[in-house]
């Protein structure tokens, strides 16, 4: 038998207010990476270092990786969903745009998401498919520098819930998520570990 943690950590705040980005490529603003540094102020000994190849998870990843002593590994797969239409727009300009679907998304987001979104159960097996493979590939401890609804993904996987429970985890900015990893006999078992450990503006939110 053998144990491993894999940690998930989501980008910090990035530059353009709040808006639904997806993957829009915002880099990361000053606030952004303070958030960043503070909550991975002592750097462990992680075997490898992956990261979502947008620029608000990528650049961090490169210093924590460089850090660390690694190459970054970058995934694709592990970047945000995607909202079609509303990538890249402000709240205030979607809820003036199309304020019957706005609404509806903001009490119902997994079923009134705009036309033209990435499909939910497209987005897990992406997901899943890019964290199954970065692990099997790369042994030991890991940190992976990715988004908010990738881990929500990943914690939907792990807890066996369905995708359009997806919405109902919330992660904050430079939140960090660990799972567990246990083989036994050749067959992996996920777990979480902890959630949404996040230190901001030296607050600690859980």
């Amino acid at each position: 038998m053998s144990k491993r943690t894999i940690d998930l950590i989501r980008h910090g705040e990035p530059v353009g207010g709040r808006k639904i980005r997806g993957q829009t490529d915002d880099p990361l603003s000053e606030t952004g990476w303070r958030q960043m540094r503070q909550a991975l102020s002592v750097k462990p000994g992680w075997s490898f270092v992956a990261a979502s190849p947008l620029s608000r998870c990528r650049a961090f990843g490169e210093e924590i990786a460089a850090a660390c002593g690694k190459p970054l590994l970058l995934e694709p797969r592990l970047q945000e969903i995607g909202f079609g239409p509303w990538e890249g727009k402000l709240h205030d300009e979607i809820a003036a745009e199309d304020p019957e679907r706005w609404m509806r998304f903001r009490r119902e987001p997994a079923k009134y998401r705009p036309v033209g979104a990435e499909p939910l159960d497209e987005f897990f097996r992406r997901v899943i498919g890019g964290f199954t493979e970065l692990y099997a590939r790369h042994p030991g401890d890991g940190l992976v520098v990715t988004h908010a609804g990738v881990i929500r993904a990943l914690i939907c996987w792990v807890l066996n819930a369905p995708a359009d429970y997806l919405f109902r985890v919330d992660v904050p900015y430079a939140g960090i998520t660990r799972l567990g990893l246990t083989e036994i006999d050749g067959v992996v078992t996920a777990r979480l570990v902890s959630h949404a450990w996040a230190r901001l503006e030296d607050d600690l939110i859980y």
